[in-house]
């Protein structure tokens, strides 16, 4: 058996106690006094497996982490390009859900608990990871640990370190959980909008013609936006909040809608971007105003990131199983990562399923597998890296 792989399952009891640790410290996205100490635990964590951390504040948000290894302090500004790994500690759950959802291990080896699948898994592993390069090669390359503390919400004060850092990267480790065991080679890009109507409110009964439905008009918007969707080219536009009026014999004076998009390339994401904002009014009674941006541009498969998955299959074959890459349709900030140029490599974090559901869970012994194929491949990128 491989070394690596030997001594992650010889601790897989302890990777275990570690994942215990930190599902069972909740960290609700929109909580920053509960993020922020988990930040702090995280950073006396990765100092105690040699780490050099320096917390990046943010005033609104969790604070994020960077952590770092085998670099010194000119590698900033030197031709060393650490391998980038990028996770974060944040979870869609509300505090207080350890008390219907706690952490537990079946008799399967299945594994449940509030953001273990999403994406705390990947966190231990990862730090594994860098423990087994520690321990058995008694090497470290360069590398970076970013975990970020938005990512649940847009990644909205951690996108610009994460771009960053993933510039001055020879590739980009997204440690986010995997259903199947694929690893992701591309991410749809992401847009997110919101659209206002402005109508005019009349009595629906004694002067039906004086109004101007705000209803109505956003009906037709409706219909427009979902006439955009081509599963062909693998758009998609989903209009999923609606409301508006005010009683029912009242013609609605205003309505709202919120707008999920979601685009394979670039180009496309700029075409359906200026589409979206530039939403025109069927009735020219009625204003129409439209806010939103691409969120996430989209994770492109490229020559690069296919060469990363190559060598993930290869080494995933040195240790014993198979892994197959996969495109998806939800973001992550590996998508922010590759619109910097920089290869990428997604799912390499947790197996299992129940993503943001109450059936969350991932798979015990998967754990140390996919710790030692993350430390294996960033042994092997940070050797064929011409850089070094």
């Amino acid at each position: 058996m491989d070394p690596i792989l030997s001594y992650l399952v010889d601790h897989q009891q302890e990777m275990l106690a570690d994942l215990r640790t930190f599902v069972c410290t909740e960290t609700p996205s929109t909580d920053k006094d509960r993020l922020d100490k988990f930040a702090e635990f995280l950073r006396s964590y990765a100092e105690g497996i040699g780490g050099q951390v320096e917390v990046l504040e943010s005033t609104e948000y969790g604070n994020h982490l960077r952590i770092e290894w085998g670099m010194d302090r000119d590698s900033l500004s030197s031709s060393v390009k650490p391998v980038l790994l990028v996770g974060h500690f944040d979870t869609v759950w509300s505090l207080g859900t350890l008390e219907t959802m706690p952490f537990q291990i079946d008799a399967n080896g299945r594994v449940s608990g509030p953001g273990i699948f999403d994406m705390k898994g990947g966190l231990v592993q990862g730090f594994w990871a860098i423990r087994a390069l520690r321990e058995v090669t008694r090497h470290v390359p360069p590398i970076v640990f970013l975990c970020n503390a938005d990512e649940e919400i847009g990644s909205r004060s951690s996108r610009p370190f994460i771009e960053a850092e993933a510039k001055r990267a020879s590739a980009a480790l997204i440690l986010e959980a995997s259903q199947d065991g694929k690893l992701k080679t591309a991410r749809k890009g992401v847009g997110i909008y919101h659209v206002t109507v402005e109508g005019k409110a009349a009595h629906a009964g004694l002067d039906p013609l004086a109004g101007v439905s705000a209803i109505e008009e956003m009906a037709h918007q409706i219909l427009t936006l979902h006439a955009q969707t081509d599963m062909g080219v693998g758009t998609t536009v989903n209009v999923g909040v609606v409301q508006g009026g005010t009683r029912s014999n009242v013609t609605a004076p205003s309505a709202e809608a919120e707008v999920d998009l979601r685009v394979v390339t670039t180009a496309e994401a700029n075409r359906m971007n200026e589409l979206i904002l530039g939403l025109e009014a069927h009735n020219p009674r009625a204003k129409v105003r439209v806010t939103g941006d691409i969120n996430r541009p989209p994770m492109e498969r490229t020559e690069a990131t296919a060469k990363l998955f190559g060598l993930a299959k290869s080494i995933a074959a040195d240790l014993g199983f198979d892994v197959d890459e996969v495109a998806v349709g939800g973001g992550s900030d590996g998508n922010f990562c590759a619109a910097v140029g920089t290869p990428v490599l997604d799912g390499l974090g947790a197996v299992g399923g129940g993503a943001h559901a109450v059936h969350e869970h991932l798979i015990a012994d998967e754990m140390p597998r996919r710790a030692a194929l993350l430390a294996r491949l960033i042994e092997q990128i940070a050797t064929e890296d011409p850089n070094r």
